[in-house]
């Protein structure tokens, strides 16, 4: 049973700001080929000059007369992304008048708590009400009421949407996906152990405590009246069924569209020597002096969430390497936005570490930790920090070159996550055939674990009829295991990871890039989009 329309909604549609844009971005390709232009993609409209985005006034051009018939204020067009889906932007700002009547409606009807808000939570809730608004609209308007349709909402920024559907239109199958639960994040985000005493946490406790009460609530209750609810792995399923009280009725995996990635191994060498080049050529202009030729690149890139993503582990790591000595130099890039000023090209002050510059450097960590564990960047130092703190879509003034395309130029990715739902980084990386460093607590760990191959090397005649066991990174990903408590285990592994991939000759570093494709292979949008066509058909049978 499958839907023949589809709306989709998160804050992240045409906004690419972290993980949940690669999600829907990537997938969007294989839903178009599907349900071509019965997909409507709905997100906020925050930037008139949206580079993600190209309005188009021709397309749903009846409705869109109807809308502002109506007092919606919307653009339709397509989101420039492989498969060029319809996106509908949405400006949510004339719902703010009706805010408190909206919060006092669902907490009379859906329970939820909006009495604690503060911050962000306005205008997410805002947004999602009105997604639920446009929705209604354009069932109404195509008489889509005699159809299989589906509503799917992305996590708690987009709820009300849910709520909305739920009461206004019944016949639609309902699906929430929280990509991590916001309790989760927070009790990790805020320096307690979230995996020693998992199983005594209770959710609504803790976001009484770490004052999460609304968002919580809004999460909690859409969870519980979704039609389908959905997480993306199994390691994030059991923090819903502990700090939710509900588990997901279907897992699903988030996947990679190899549309982004160059088609011919002769067109990606060729991204690769570019690649490398822009990255040898900024890191030379940071430490002032000349690179090794056969310096190891390796980076950690993502937001800027200084435990959860493992950057301090990443640079003590660092340092851990530089310590223990290793065969050759190794030049590791920190690819994390952080507040640079305005002319971020420029150093009014140079540094050896940062390609931009810092608003406040005194208060980074990076810098912090670096000064801390005196890495000084010297030339006679084996390892060396560069901090890229930009966003890298192509304009950032010193690389100028999207991160995709950076990707390819890297030897190495390491990403020693504490909280990681998922972890699309780490298969970002494989997909453009980097091997890649991710730990037991992401989501995506746990999946490379039991997909990729650890075989024993074939005999090689060469080697005298010896052979040798592949070390974990030989096989395109390792899986560092992670916990509360050893902290100096992690460290000491992923160094020795490091030095390992450092000591490989060029043939078997080839041979890890190899594996690490096939491995990407296999989290594939078509091999993964089974699990939303099961969630769709579950929403359809489930709903009211």
């Amino acid at each position: 049973m499958q839907p023949e329309y589809i709306f989709e909604t998160s804050w992240e549609v045409c906004q690419k700001i972290g993980g949940i844009y690669a999600v829907l971005s990537t997938r969007a390709a294989i839903m178009q080929k599907e349900h071509k232009d019965k997909v409507f993609f709905i997100g906020p409209d925050l930037n008139k000059d949206n580079r993600y985005f190209k309005e188009t006034h021709s397309l749903l051009a009846d409705w869109q007369k109807q809308a502002a018939q109506e007092g919606l204020k919307v653009r339709v067009g397509r989101w420039l992304v492989p498969g060029k889906p319809i996106a509908i932007l949405v400006d949510f700002n004339n719902f703010y008048k009706d805010k408190n009547r909206i919060y006092f409606h669902n907490w009379e009807r859906f329970s939820v708590n909006s009495i604690a808000a503060y911050g962000d939570y306005d205008e997410s809730s805002v947004f999602g009400y009105a997604t639920g608004v446009v929705m209604e609209s354009i069932y109404r308007f195509y008489h889509m009421e005699n159809t299989a349709v589906v509503a799917h909402f992305n996590e708690w920024m987009t709820s009300f949407g849910l709520f909305y559907v739920k009461e206004h239109m019944p016949k639609v199958g309902t699906l929430f996906t929280t990509h991590a639960t916001s309790i989760g994040r927070s009790i990790a985000g805020n320096g307690k152990p979230l995996y020693d005493y998992f199983s005594g946490y209770d959710g609504d406790q803790m976001a009484q405590e770490l004052n999460m009460v609304s968002k919580h609530s809004t999460e909690k209750q859409a969870a519980i009246n979704a039609d389908c609810f959905t997480t993306v792995s199994e390691i994030t399923n059991k923090e819903c069924r502990q700090l939710l009280r509900k588990p997901a009725d279907v897992v699903t995996p988030n996947g990679f569209e190899s549309e982004f990635v160059p088609k011919t191994e002769t067109s990606l060498r060729a991204k690769r020597a570019q690649a490398r080049q822009c990255l040898r050529h900024a890191a030379e202009q940071v430490l002032g002096y000349q690179l090794d030729n056969n310096a190891l690149f390796v980076a950690i890139s993502g937001r800027y969430e200084w435990k959860n993503k493992g950057i301090d582990i990443f640079i003590e790591s660092l340092k851990k390497l530089q310590q223990d000595g290793v065969s050759k130099q190794v030049v590791a890039f920190i690819m994390v936005p952080a507040w640079i000023s305005e002319n971020n090209s420029q150093q009014e002050s140079p540094s050896n570490v940062t390609t931009h510059q810092l608003r406040e450097p005194q208060n980074d960590p990076v810098l912090n930790t670096m000064l801390w564990l005196g890495m000084q960047n010297k030339e006679e130092d084996r390892v060396k920090v560069v901090f890229i703190p930009s966003y890298l879509k192509g304009d950032d003034g010193v690389l100028n070159m999207t991160y995709y395309d950076l990707l390819t130029g890297l030897d190495l990715t390491v990403f020693p996550s504490y909280y990681e739902p998922w972890g699309y980084t780490p298969l970002e990386s494989i997909a453009f055939h980097v091997p890649t460093v991710t730990t037991s607590l992401a989501g995506f760990g746990q999946w490379a674990r039991e997909n990729r191959s650890m075989n024993r090397r074939e005999t090689d005649p060469l080697l005298f009829g010896l052979s040798r066991e592949k070390t974990e990174i030989e096989s395109g990903v390792a899986v560092v295991e992670r916990t509360d408590s050893n902290r100096d285990q992690v460290i000491n592994n992923i160094a020795h990871i490091i030095a390992d991939y450092a000591s490989l000759d060029e043939a078997e570093r080839a041979e890890a890039r190899r594996a690490a494709a096939q491995l990407a292979e296999k989290a594939e949008w078509s091999h993964f989009f089974e699990y939303y066509r099961l969630a769709y058909s579950f929403a359809l049978r489930n709903k009211n």
